[in-house]
């Protein structure tokens, strides 16, 4: 009883310690990292500030491309309450971005012991590449939260067949189709841990109770289904009345079956998506160290000890058929990299958001099977030691290892991308400076701010604007008319279609 005590309170100080780290990696310096405000970023706000003034909250902007509008909405209450800064916007993001590191404890926990679960919990906190996104105001960061929630609560349902939690499993689900593309390929990974958990079902229980759990698992699936399709409905019914934008923003990515020769491109694409962990990675300065494998290479080596020994016992089978949890782990992992072997644009870190909290548990047991070696090889040299020094040393050298890793984290993302120059003109602060300076000139003055940079046209105006207009709160009409503040496209002002007497200033210094 001692024991299990003492078991419970090790569990939640580590716990605590990793909810902490992931609290400090995404707010510490969130008002300078990252420098700037992109304007994808500052459309989000935008769209925001325009919700807060009209009551009207939709399901789906259709500026830029479109974009789901859930994580929007959530960004206005942040935006009201601290007004139009970029760190309010970004704000919601770290909060996700705990919240999921927090869900892939309990996902972890749940499948394993909490030891792994502990280690996955820990890389999720301090990983590069889900901290950049988590300090990002793209919506792409509710994805991992909702994926590590929806499969915990599906977990606790397929183990213990309440509906209970088959409820929140269908909630989570749901909301998935309300934040970011990629999420559309999700369900497939439901399906396939159902089937799978169903086969083995079959296979392993006890004709006495295989009845009761056919009929618990199949009312609790079916409130799953329709718990999500609730959910989904608002959205649904948006873009069935709405088709053509249904595929707006996911017809921008270059597809491999556009290409002359789909074959040879997704194979390339393939290659290039599996490599982006441990080989090359993201070449965009908004996603990652240009070129970077998305895990160092001390973490990358515990994740391809990680994966390799998922296969192999994936492929051994258990009882002449395939384990539900490796089953499961493969594919979500190789699912949610689907919008990345799709694209020309290969590797994509953002696209592959989804198979961050499965990287973190296939690395968590890479490490661990690692550290299960290294005790085997303790013991045998050192025969004479106590099962408590075994433990104490190994232990050490475990934390020894993860925080190592903290500190490599740190350095890569506060250190060496945050100050880069590149980042700063990957999240355009050029545009910013342009705010600043407006914002502090007199509102009887009249400024024209001449968009001379391409994008996408919103409101007749190209989307790199948006930054300035939402610094200066100026998105609609009547704020540019009440704080004098207008924009001029390169046509406009060729054609000298605004006010001399006013003062024009250039988005680019070009």
């Amino acid at each position: 009883m001692l024991h299990r005590t003492l078991t419970k309170r090790r569990e939640l100080v580590v716990f605590v310690a990793i909810v902490l780290t992931a609290i400090f990696f995404r707010f510490y310096q969130l008002n300078s990292f990252p420098p700037g405000l992109y304007p994808d970023e500052a459309m989000n706000g935008n769209n925001a500030l325009e919700a807060l003034s009209t009551g009207n909250f939709k399901v789906f902007y259709p500026e830029n491309n479109g974009r789901e509008g859930l994580f929007i909405n959530i960004q206005a209450l942040s935006v009201e309450v601290f007004g139009n800064h970029p760190w309010s916007l970004r704000l919601v993001s770290a909060v996700m971005g705990i919240l999921t590191v927090i869900g892939l404890y309990l996902l972890t926990k749940e499948m394993f012991e909490w030891r792994i679960a502990a280690v996955s919990g820990f890389l999720m906190a301090i990983s590069f590449w889900h901290v950049n996104f988590s300090r990002i105001g793209f919506r792409a960061i509710m994805l991992p939260f909702v994926l590590v929630f929806g499969f915990y609560f599906f977990w606790k349902g397929i183990k213990n067949l309440r509906l209970s939690d088959f409820i929140p499993a269908g909630i989570f689900f749901g909301l998935g189709f309300h934040t970011y593309i990629p999420y559309r390929v999700a369900p497939l990974i439901v399906l396939i841990l159902s089937l799978v958990y169903w086969w083995n079902v079959r296979k392993d229980i006890a004709l006495s109770k295989y009845n009761e759990v056919k009929t618990k698992f199949f009312k609790g699936f079916a409130v799953m289904i329709i718990s999500a399709i609730i959910i989904t409905l608002p959205i649904g019914l948006y873009l069935a009345a709405n088709p053509e934008q249904f595929n707006s923003r996911s017809g921008q990515a270059l597809s491999v079956f556009s290409q002359d020769n789909p074959l040879q491109e997704l194979v390339l694409s393939t290659v290039k998506t599996l490599g982006m962990f441990t080989f090359t990675g993201d070449f965009n300065q908004r996603h990652n160290i240009a070129g970077q494998p998305m895990l160092p290479w001390p973490i990358g080596i515990f994740f391809i000890m990680g994966i390799f020994h998922e296969i192999i016992h994936w492929f051994k089978r258990k009882h002449g058929h395939f384990s539900t949890t490796h089953t499961f782990i493969l594919s979500w992992f190789f699912v949610m990299l689907l919008a990345g072997f799709l694209s020309t644009e290969a590797p994509h870190a953002l696209r592959a958001i989804g198979a961050i909290p499965v990287v973190m548990i296939l690395t968590a047991k890479g490490l661990w099977w690692s550290f299960e070696k290294i005790k085997i090889l303790y013991t045998q040299a050192y025969p004479y030691k106590t099962r408590y020094e075994l433990h104490t040393f190994i232990g050490a050298v475990m934390i020894l290892f993860v925080v190592s890793f903290g500190f490599l984290e740190f350095n890569r993302y506060f250190k060496v991308w945050g100050p880069d120059q590149e980042t700063a003109g990957a999240f355009n602060k050029n545009y910013t400076k342009v705010a600043e300076k407006v914002n502090a000139m007199p509102n009887q003055i009249k400024k024209y701010i001449l968009v001379n940079a391409e994008g996408t046209l919103v409101n007749g105006v190209p989307m790199p604007s948006q930054t300035v207009m939402f610094l200066t709160d100026t998105y609609t009409a009547e704020k540019q008319k009440a704080k004098n503040i207008f924009y001029l496209t390169l046509e406009q002002y060729r054609s000298g279609q605004y006010d001399k007497g006013g003062i024009v200033i250039p988005l680019e210094n070009k």
